[in-house]
């Protein structure tokens, strides 16, 4: 039986470009899991309009 699990999952949220402005993007999370519980998020990225893989430091979140 495996304690600690790693986990992916994508969820849409809003994002703020300096380039694009407010847009709406899929934000995946690696996170690492102990006994289920949610323990430290490893890598963040999200894919652009055209198919690129982007890490999530070049853009904010909105309000």
């Amino acid at each position: 039986m495996a304690f600690i699990k790693i986990r992916r999952k994508t969820k849409l949220e809003k994002r703020y470009s300096k380039k694009m402005g407010s847009i709406n993007v899929r934000v995946t999370y690696i996170k690492k899991h102990l006994l289920g519980l949610p323990m430290k998020t490893i890598h963040k990225y999200r894919e652009t309009y055209y198919g690129k893989i982007k890490d999530c430091e070049d853009c904010n979140l909105t309000a």
